[in-house]
């Protein structure tokens, strides 16, 4: 079955571009800068990109374009070079990426809801009060007692889900390609439009000093610089399947480091667009409830569903501000959720050998029924255990495993030479070397310090049976499922 091909070099940059921008760029990256030194962070973090984002997209563009296949089919070649099973690696990466878009499309879909809700601002005085008892309706149970099915979060994550079915069933060049060419212009003009308003604001620059500022005795902490090299991984969409699926997709001739280069600088410009539109909004909001910046400041779902709204309520022209944020947050979910699922598509078809639409419909309607889980009383408590455990476990063990078996197993140095042939600029040995040693080092730091405090000090006040279920349970599960298709089954061609 003939592979498809992006249409032209842009569409495939836009959508690389879409799966990394996500709603972790807008509340997360500001966040973590403004607890990590403030523009001393950007130090680190311009490192950790060109030591990690950078190498790590290069090798995951190369793989993906020259063995054509998705990641259980990428990992199952190369490990015939050597005579081993790899495949399990690749369908972990499957299995990471589908559970973060069964949950993540929850989250989209109250981004939909507060859309509806910020053209008259909905959500009231106490914003706090409104998001989580009166539009979540959040239960005090744990998260294994979901509580009551909420059909007003039902509604949008249907809507969210049909967007997506309808990219990725109408394929690469019809659905995924058209609709980041629609999504990723006009995501950026939103975010520009509205910092061109909120820098004009009282207290905006205020804002930014303290996101900007830097403190320089951050810069000698070993914690910034594993902040720095977390969130790169946690932005750039590697290590769970995506990268290699949308290469895989390329034409024969791809300038590959050029590809990568742009992707990665465009998702940490986007980054700091969003520190600089999120904090002038704070730095108003401060100033307007004769506040503290460090008052009002936070991180997570209740920066975008508590703090903005409140901000929302103070801004001149709400009805205009608001919408245009909610709808910069929904096609910022949205073109990541895309590329998501689509990994997960692609990973079936290749198995199957089945047409797009069949596997599409499969995975978007499992994907559908598991997600409303989501949508009850105590969505939010199982959406922020199951998402830790993803994301500071299972996804940092998946880059890692992936750099060590590549960058030591293999000639890494293969990887580069092929990059380099089919680009307009080559890249040298400093590629091998942060892939071989600086990347895989933060990464085992950051992890087993995860492990450590996880096991030690468990997360947050859920019960350990929750953490054990639905935590270590479901790394645990995921992991033998990839051995047990490992093991019975066959999915191979030649290698590299």
């Amino acid at each position: 079955m003939k592979r498809e091909q992006w249409n032209s070099r842009v569409g495939f940059i836009l959508a690389a571009v879409g799966s990394a921008i996500g709603l972790g760029n807008i509340w997360r990256f500001p966040y973590m800068a403004y607890e990590n030194g403030g523009g001393a962070f950007f130090i680190p973090y311009l490192f950790a990109m060109i030591s990690a984002g950078i190498p790590f997209m290069i090798m995951e563009f190369s793989l993906g374009h020259r063995l054509r296949g998705a990641a259980p089919k990428v990992f199952a070649n190369l490990g015939n070079t050597y005579g081993l099973r790899l495949e399990w690696l690749g369908w972990f990466q499957v299995f990471i990426a589908a559970i973060i878009a069964i949950y993540y499309v929850a989250i989209i879909g109250w981004a939909i809801s507060y859309l509806s809700f910020s053209i008259s601002q909905d959500w009231g005085s106490d914003t706090n009060h409104f998001f989580f008892k009166e539009y979540l309706q959040l239960s005090d149970n744990s998260p294994t007692s979901l509580g009551g099915f909420q059909l007003h979060i039902a509604i949008p994550m249907t809507i969210a889900w049909s967007i997506t079915s309808l990219a990725i069933f109408t394929g690469v060049k019809g659905g995924i390609e058209r609709a980041s060419k629609i999504m990723m212009p006009l995501l950026f003009i939103m975010v520009l439009a509205l910092i061109g308003r909120i820098v004009f604001l009282p207290g905006a620059l205020e804002g930014l000093n303290y996101l900007f500022e830097p403190d320089f005795s951050k810069i000698f902490d070993a914690k910034v610089w594993s902040a720095a090299y977390g969130q790169i991984f946690f932005t750039l969409s590697v290590g769970f399947a995506i990268m290699l699926a949308y290469s895989s997709y390329l034409p024969e001739k791809s300038d590959i480091n050029n590809n990568a280069f742009m992707t990665v600088l465009i998702n940490c410009g986007f980054s700091i667009l969003s520190g600089v539109l999120i904090f002038g909004v704070l730095g108003y909001m401060a100033q307007e409830q004769s506040k503290e910046l460090t008052d009002v400041v936070s991180s997570g779902v209740g920066l975008a569903f508590v703090t903005i709204p409140a901000a929302i309520n103070l801004l001149p022209a709400p009805y205009i501000l608001g919408p245009l944020f909610f709808l910069a947050l929904v096609v910022a979910g949205l073109s990541s959720h895309i590329s998501i699922i689509e990994a997960v598509t692609s990973a079936l078809i290749d198995k199957l050998n089945i047409n797009r639409k069949p596997a599409a419909i499969i995975v978007c309607g499992t994907g559908f029924v598991l997600s409303m889980a989501f949508a009850t009383s105590g969505g939010l408590l199982l959406l922020d255990l199951i998402d830790y455990f993803i994301n500071n476990i299972a996804l940092l063990t998946s880059c890692f495993i992936e750099l060590i078996i590549l960058a030591w197993l293999f000639k890494i140095a293969d990887i580069r030479d092929y990059a380099n042939r089919l680009s307009d600029f080559t890249i040298a040995a400093w590629f091998d070397l942060c892939l071989r040693f600086v990347s895989p080092a933060m990464l085992a730091i950051i992890l087993v310090k995860n492990v450590i405090n996880t096991i030690k000090n468990g997360y947050g006040d859920y019960p350990i049976s929750d953490q054990l279920l639905l935590g270590w349970g479901l790394i645990a599960s995921m992991l033998l499922v990839s051995l047990f298709i490992n093991l019975f089954t066959s999915n191979s061609e030649d290698a590299l």
